[in-house]
């Protein structure tokens, strides 16, 4: 209560662009940048479905102006599998939409990021989140934010049921995945190019 004013609870609210969910799950915040996506996109479908456009060249448009609407703020997302399954099958149509093909086509995922020039959007997440990481990690110790190997990352504590997947987790497995250790974040050039994903030419 505001003196007589009653404030309404709510479960999730939207904070810089980002949806925060008091059960500090992202499912809300998922929905939430396809959707944001899907707003960019059909805002340039001018350029993006127009035939007389070059492929390569709506791919460019793409990077430039719809991905990074899609990946923003999700540097510090714990994010599972069918999330990342959810956000691939959005951009997936976008590319197949951007070069007139649909799945009766029968042609490849791999070959449309090809032909647009794309790298998957799963790849471009891991990369957004080890680049966070090394951010944090060079910190100094004195400041604000700690240094990643001092902060809680979550915690896998839940009760009953499946632990609740956290950023460490992910960042660990991305690591690993790549063949990375935590102290290669220190030098900064080496992380970026090893930590890069690059988009077919």
């Amino acid at each position: 209560m505001i003196q007589d004013q009653e404030i309404p609870k709510s479960d999730h609210f939207r904070y810089l662009g980002s949806i925060i969910s008091s059960d500090g799950e992202i499912a809300d915040d998922v929905t939430h940048r396809i959707q944001v996506g899907w707003l960019k996109w059909r805002s340039a479908t001018g350029v993006l479905c127009d035939k007389r456009v070059p492929t390569k060249l709506k791919g460019k448009f793409y990077r430039t102006a719809i991905r990074p609407a899609l990946l923003y703020g999700t540097e510090c997302w714990p994010i599972k599998k069918q999330q990342v399954n959810k956000m691939s099958v959005a951009e997936m149509r976008m590319l197949r939409w951007m070069c007139g093909k649909t799945r009766r086509d029968r042609v490849r995922n791999e070959t449309v990021r090809e032909i647009v020039g794309v790298a998957p959007i799963e790849e471009k997440l891991r990369e957004n989140r080890l680049r966070w990481f090394g951010h944090v990690y060079r910190r100094p110790g004195d400041a604000i934010v700690k240094r990643a190997d001092r902060i809680a990352w979550g915690s896998n504590a839940t009760g009953r049921g499946r632990p609740k997947l956290t950023l460490d987790a992910v960042v660990r497995k991305d690591l690993s995945l790549i063949g990375l250790c935590e102290q290669g974040a220190l030098d900064r050039a080496q992380w970026g190019k090893r930590i890069h994903v690059a988009d077919p030419k």
